[in-house]
């Protein structure tokens, strides 16, 4: 696909090559296998459901990257990368789900055609995408190479946002906003949570104007009551009730970007205990969010969150967010920077996290998120505009 037609700018994937090649030679890689989808679409903007299948984009310290992957995904290839079609190779269908043959044999035998056969290859271990039987192919087909673990060398380059990916986040924020009012619109008792989804994916698949929305690495989670106490739990064919808290959690995507927020509501009169628990955690977002300025450190922001959440008597054991932006199921998170009392990342203009802390306790559990950007100067900007509080149907 020629480049006028991409998504970004040349300057924009020249920019993202360069830091990914310094990392590379940082770590001593000759070539990079990567099979993370938002890592080939940051690199390539290739952009399909073929995730399922073995996939992959190399990149070696010169030339352009090249797109590998299945026959029949050729043509999404050439509609979505911005590379020319000689930077595009594909394997033969019988590779696909076989017992006998495997689709690394294929990449292994481009390699060494390409003269990297004893080279230092960058793979991703520990990604959704490159499986136990994928590495041991590729592997035994590349003898004399040296595999190098290049799990998150792209997710930390991808951490660090550009004005151009800003545009798409902010884009999908206002999609988040729109779902999180939209539910807040409509839920009432009696409502069934399968009705209440099915308007909130409309919603965001809609957007507004020339936002439209993509499909959300993650799928709305709409707990309530007891099953509020898990984080993790999405929806059934059961009503809202009276007398439960629900929180509501989705993320606004444009073109592979999202902005994830979430909002707690209450039918009825909510417990003391609850209407505080919110009151701090709101206290703690605000704390937080003034504290995520450049040059502070990712652990600053969680510890001004647990000091207005102890004031309450509430401990909170897990992390509070985690850098975010570009992604494809099963996750929108970037599997880099963690908000939590011990990561001592040193926080930089232009990165952005999805500041969540949730709280799940014995018998109930509220949510109120934001995702936030690091400025040049001053607290972070969070992305989306919606009132930080429990709300409340009485």
């Amino acid at each position: 696909m020629p480049i006028e037609h991409a998504h970004f700018t040349q300057a924009e994937f020249d920019r993202r090559i360069a830091l990914t090649r310094a990392s590379m030679e940082a770590a001593g890689i000759d070539v990079l296998f990567i099979t993370n989808p938002s890592n080939m679409n940051y690199l390539t903007g290739y952009d399909g459901w073929s995730f399922y299948v073995h996939q992959g984009v190399i990149l070696t310290m010169e030339g352009d990257p090249i797109w590998w992957g299945r026959l029949m995904d050729g043509n999404g290839a050439r509609r979505t990368v911005w590379m020319e079609d000689d930077h595009i190779i594909t394997y033969a269908d019988r590779y696909i789900q076989a017992s006998d043959i495997h689709p690394m044999e294929d990449l292994a035998s481009h390699l060494r055609i390409m003269g990297f056969g004893d080279q230092r290859i960058g793979v991703e271990m520990e990604t959704y995408f490159f499986t136990a039987r994928a590495f041991a192919v590729l592997a035994e087909g590349l003898p004399d190479a040296t595999m190098v673990d290049a799990t998150t060398l792209v997710n930390w380059v991808r951490l660090i946002k550009s004005d151009e990916e800003l545009r798409f986040m902010r884009r999908a924020a206002r999609i988040s906003e729109l779902v999180i009012g939209r539910a807040m619109e409509l839920a009432e008792p009696g409502m069934k949570k399968h009705d209440l989804v099915g308007e909130l994916y409309k919603t965001s698949v809609q957007g507004e104007e020339d936002s439209w929305g993509d499909y959300p690495a993650i799928v709305p989670m709409v707990p309530s009551g007891i099953d509020a106490t898990a984080p993790h739990l999405t929806w059934n064919g059961e009503a809202l009730k009276k007398n439960e808290a629900t929180f509501i959690e989705q993320s606004g995507c444009y073109r592979r970007y999202h902005a994830p927020l979430c909002r707690s509501i209450y039918f009825g009169k909510p417990p003391k205990h609850m209407t505080d628990a919110a009151e701090a955690l709101t206290a703690g977002l605000n704390a937080g969010i003034e504290v995520a300025r450049a040059g502070n450190r990712a652990c600053d922001i969680a510890r001004a969150l647990d000091v207005e959440l102890l004031k309450v008597g509430i401990e909170r054991p897990a992390r509070c967010g985690y850098a975010v932006g570009l992604s494809y199921p099963p996750d929108w998170g970037e599997h880099t920077v963690s908000l939590r009392a011990f990561d001592e990342t040193v926080l930089e203009p232009g990165m952005t996290f999805h500041f969540m802390p949730g709280l799940w306790m014995d018998d109930w559990g509220i949510e109120t998120t934001e995702t936030i950007l690091i400025t040049e100067d001053g607290p972070a900007e969070p992305l989306c505009n919606v009132e930080r509080k429990l709300f409340i149907k009485d």
